[in-house]
């Protein structure tokens, strides 16, 4: 059935409730406690399923809530857990969805991405492989005066729709999205210039984590506040004053996700589904070179949306060119209540200032550090640093680009290292891994931005002692890939100038310092001064690593320490690392946590006196 709109009708069915708890202990369903009757659930640390009518959206609810109370057991014990599997097997997918993903990713080349969304004027789309070769798709290029209030008009029966209804939608999207990891890997394999195997996670089942976690924390907060009580106050000894209170969970309006360039899902996903499910329309723009996966998920989620009887252009797309960008306009506009940016530090401080009108949330740039004070084994340490600078050609808003290390040498298991030597060990690594030319390419991908490729040029011209060429790395599978090996350049402390900015991309400094101590201040110093998303630090003296934790922690920025085989500096594990600090510069917010969620919506609330029943149900 469709209503007059075309939409389908939603059908309600009935059921009866269970009552179960997600995340604690019992609730106060119709108890009395300090003057107050609840008339639904509601503490911080108990959340109860509401005993109404179900909704075909709540049967989504109650078929995903596993799924839900996991991801909340798991933000909670700040555990490993990953709802959707990361290896990309026939066991895991069906025997035929590598095929199939491929297929799908190359049926849209060349070719119109078709998304039925109001307002359409002409078409965008300009993306070209770093693997070699233009994708040649077109979307819509949307007029805002018309998909703006498109979006806003979806929002009213959205936002009266129970969390359970919201938050079972956008699990079912997750799903649908998780069957289509393999297309999806694809589609951002020839945006990003990812390896297969790191697009399919990174882009696919990662990003996905990441999205439930922000919708873990979402139902977490929404539920925070119970939906009616019955206030009451004695005033004297005989009368007592009571009123009924209704509260609501209010949107904050249309919310504008930018996409980068380099993770397009998985740093998108989080802002996307935290505004959806706590009642906001979204607008999602990608970055200019990186649409399809976003154009993708956008295409997958309108059509859950429209299935369950809402309005479908509470998702849209806003496709824009890099000659003809609207990234400026749309975060400005009335219209929109939440901004949620990753990419550069410079146009992200632009969007705080002045996208005045909304909540803004965003993740920049910045300079990360490792600092190596002493080692157990040099060839564990360096094996770790050499995957860690390789890893995706170094672009990266996680990896290590200035590597802290005394101008006097370090112990190494009692035996004493050089500057020199420790520097050696490192290009060593470097040299071994990337090695074997089919290892090596899988390892760095390619880069995205031909802008990239011209930085590591600049920093070689910059100064610095060249201890490591940049080379162009043959892609036998793409001969056109933009594939480039990491530039490794010996520094000092002195030469503040080279390494005290953020050279994005496969660059590394090696810089001599007078000690630990000072490789540990200019760690934090960077961290303060320009943002940093993570440090490292290797020692085997406690007192080091304890000093380096306060100073680091004093700067916003987060330590690993001591990580070898296979746990790197820049992976950030969902449920259990808070990716961002929010604390520095790089960014002024977190991937996730509770801050995250909470202010992409409001509570409001009405208050009656409350009916002459109300004083036997209070027993009084």
């Amino acid at each position: 059935m469709k209503t007059a709109s075309g939409q389908p009708r939603r059908v309600e069915k009935k059921r009866p409730a269970t009552g179960r708890v997600f995340g604690g202990s019992s609730g106060y369903a119709g108890a009395r406690d300090g003057g107050l009757i609840y008339h639904r659930r509601g503490t911080a640390e108990a959340v109860h399923i509401k005993k109404e009518e179900a909704t075909v959206s709540d049967t989504l609810f109650d078929r995903h809530r596993k799924t839900l109370e996991a991801a909340g057991a798991a933000i909670a014990k700040r555990d490993y857990f990953s709802a959707y599997p990361e290896i990309p097997s026939g066991k895991n997918y069906g025997e035929t969805a590598k095929a199939d993903g491929l297929a799908a990713f190359e049926a849209r080349l060349d070719s119109r991405f078709e998304i039925d969304q109001p307002g359409t004027k002409g078409t965008a789309g300009q993306e070209v492989s770093p693997y070699g070769r233009p994708l040649g798709i077109s979307y819509p290029r949307p007029d805002l005066d018309v998909l703006l209030p498109a979006a806003q008009a979806a929002i009213p029966a959205w936002a009266k729709a129970s969390a359970e209804t919201r938050v079972g939608i956008a699990l079912e999207i997750l799903k649908r999205l998780n069957a289509r990891s393999f297309e999806i890997a694809n589609a951002v394999m020839h945006t990003t210039g990812q390896g297969f195997m790191m697009a399919f996670q990174a882009g696919g089942p990662h990003a996905q984590d990441r999205a439930l976690e922000a919708i873990a924390y979402a139902w977490q907060e929404m539920n925070r506040c119970p939906d009616k009580v019955t206030w009451q106050k004695k005033i004297s000894k005989t009368d007592v004053v009571r009123l009924d209170k209704r509260f609501r969970n209010v949107p904050r309006g249309v919310a504008a996700v930018i996409g980068c360039s380099t993770f397009p899902t998985w740093n998108a996903y989080p802002g996307l589904f935290a505004s959806l499910v706590t009642g906001n329309a979204v607008v999602v723009k990608p970055h200019p070179g990186a649409i399809l996966p976003l154009a993708i998920t956008v295409e997958v989620a309108r059509e859950v949306i429209a299935e369950e009887g809402f309005d479908s252009n509470l998702l849209t797309l806003v496709a824009d060119d890099p000659d003809a960008p609207v990234t400026k306009t749309l975060v400005t506009r009335p219209q929109i209540g939440i901004v949620d940016y990753t990419g550069s530090t410079e146009f992200g401080r632009w969007i705080e200032a002045n996208a005045s009108q909304a909540v803004v949330f965003t993740e920049k740039s910045g300079v990360n550090s490792m600092v190596i004070d002493s080692v157990d084994d040099i060839k564990a340490v360096t094996g770790n640093i050499a995957f860690t600078v390789s890893l995706y050609s170094g672009q990266m808003c996680t990896t290590s680009q200035n590597i802290f290390i005394p101008a006097g040498g370090i112990d190494a298991a009692g035996a004493h290292m050089s500057f020199d030597q420790v520097a050696e060990a490192i290009v060593g690594a470097v040299n071994w891994l990337l090695g074997d030319p089919k290892r090596a390419v899988e390892i760095l991908g390619a880069i995205q931005n031909q802008e990239t490729v011209k930085r590591i040029e600049q920093a070689k011209a910059d100064g610095g002692e060249v201890l490591r060429e940049s080379e162009a790395v043959a892609n036998e599978a793409y001969p056109d890939a933009r594939v480039r090996s990491p530039l490794i350049l010996k520094t000092d402390a002195s030469q503040e100038r080279l390494f005290m900015r953020e050279m994005f991309g496969p660059i590394v400094y090696l810089v001599a310092t007078t000690g630990t101590d000072q490789s540990i201040e200019l760690a934090a110093r960077a961290a303060r001064e320009h943002g940093a998303i993570t440090c490292a630090i290797y020692s085997t003296d406690t007192g080091i690593i304890e000093k380096a934790e306060e100073e680091v922690f004093a700067a916003g920025v987060p330590l690993s320490c001591n990580l070898t085989g296979q746990i790197f500096v820049n992976q950030s594990a969902a449920f259990s690392d808070f990716h961002v600090s929010g604390a520095n510069p790089s960014g002024n917010a977190t991937l996730c946590d509770a801050a995250f969620v909470a202010n992409r919506f409001r509570v409001l609330q009405s208050r009656i006196p409350a009916a002459v029943e109300a004083e036997a149900h209070a027993g009084v």
